[in-house]
């Protein structure tokens, strides 16, 4: 894996990210540029949605996380289940789900997501959850359990989990969840390893490479697929550094968005990077070598993944024919 050197941190300026505002104090929130905001939800497809995942008693991490493209995806009827509750164990310093003691697992939720994949008609589903150290397995069996109930219920559905990092628990983790063969393996690093102790601190930053270097390992035909968020401070030899390291554990699919900040006690925002240095990085990280590259202020993990799936299949079909 390629070694991360101090000097690279500091070098240079960050010449790829760009303020839309000048220089504030401290306290102030920067004001969103225009090419960040959104209309507030207000379809039909959007409040169906909304009904269908109550009546399920199902939680979203495009509700929990206050993700800005909530109103466009909900009105196609896609949604990202969030399995384990909506509180989660951890404290991170950029995310918006609730922190404090979980409740117990509901037995009753793999069959309720899969009949969600049935009633919406769904041919990708993204499943995600929140922290669980207080599980022996930090949830893992529940995503086996999900993905086998809706391969029962929609076999022609694919798959995709984004996964906590299973802190002290990843090799069994991954051993379990494996065998269950979900299509797409997502766990985000979300950001450069410098910014760790104060934006992730509960996780470390070469665990979450390592676990998805052993997903490939252990079964090189699951996509594996992780994420940054830009505007926390990274400067631009830093997001070259993670895409390096990134495509030494073999991920296939990296995307990157615009850190939000949901309310004043969050991480606040450094910068709002521009949609053009947005396609700089994309244009970088495809040079060097990854299957696929989502980038842009509003990319998140989720966000078009049933077509980004497609996309993935399609190039990695390409490779191999060229590779002949």
């Amino acid at each position: 894996m390629a070694t991360l050197a101090a000097d690279r941190y500091l070098a240079g300026m960050n010449d790829v990210t760009t303020l839309a505002n000048p220089p504030q104090p401290a306290s102030a929130r920067l004001r969103k540029p225009d090419w960040i905001r959104v209309k507030a939800p207000t379809s039909a497809g959007f409040a169906e949605t909304k009904r269908l995942m109550r009546e399920k008693s199902l939680t979203t991490v495009c509700e929990e996380a206050a993700c800005p493209n909530i109103g466009e995806c909900w009105t196609k009827k896609h949604a990202t289940v969030m399995i384990l509750g909506d509180t989660c164990t951890r404290a991170c310093a950029f995310c918006n789900v609730k922190t404090g003691m979980p409740r117990a697992v509901d037995a009753a939720e793999p069959q309720h997501v899969a009949e969600v994949a049935v009633q919406m008609g769904l041919k990708h589903i993204v499943i995600t959850s929140v922290d669980r150290d207080d599980l022996p397995d930090g949830g893992a069996r529940q995503f086996v359990r999900v993905i086998e109930a809706i391969r029962a219920a929609a076999p022609a559905t694919t798959i995709e989990i984004l996964t906590p990092d299973f802190r002290n628990k990843a090799d069994a983790a991954i051993d379990m969840i494996v065998a269950a063969r979900p299509d797409v393996y997502n766990h985000n690093l979300e950001t450069v390893p410098r910014l760790y102790p104060t934006i992730r601190p509960g996780a470390r930053y070469y665990a979450s490479l390592r676990l998805l270097e052993g997903v490939k390992k252990r079964d090189p035909s699951i996509f594996t697929k992780s994420g940054i968020m830009l505007g926390l401070g990274e400067q631009r030899l830093e997001v070259h550094q993670v895409m390096d390291d990134m495509r030494s554990a073999d991920i296939d699919f990296l995307t990157m968005g615009q850190y939000l900040q949901p309310t004043p006690r969050h991480a606040r925002v450094e910068d709002f990077v521009t949609p053009q240095a947005f396609d700089s990085f994309a244009a970088i990280a495809r040079a060097k070598g990854f299957l696929l590259v989502a980038s842009s202020p509003l990319t998140r993990s989720s966000y078009h993944a049933g077509d980004d799936f497609e996309r993935l299949r399609a190039n990695r079909e390409a490779k191999l024919a060229a590779a002949r």
